[in-house]
């Protein structure tokens, strides 16, 4: 079972939701494959978990973020 690590959750707080406008967050959530990471990684709430998935797919679309890690 992998914990979660609690480092995920300073990046929110109540006040602060997650946008596609800040893509340098959002990337902190984002796999090394281009993955969103599930919840089990991140301990974040349910509510925060499908605003974030929400905004990477916005930011995704707008070519914030890049749909596919290719390796090196």
């Amino acid at each position: 079972m992998i914990k979660p690590d609690p480092t995920y959750k300073q990046f929110f707080t109540d006040d602060a939701q997650p946008t596609y406008k800040k893509w340098e967050v959002l990337s902190h959530f984002i796999s090394d494959r281009g993955k969103i990471l599930p919840r089990t990684r991140t301990a974040i709430s349910a509510t925060t978990q499908r605003r974030l998935s929400r905004e990477i797919k916005r930011a995704r679309h707008l070519a914030l973020i890049p749909f596919v890690v290719r390796p090196v």
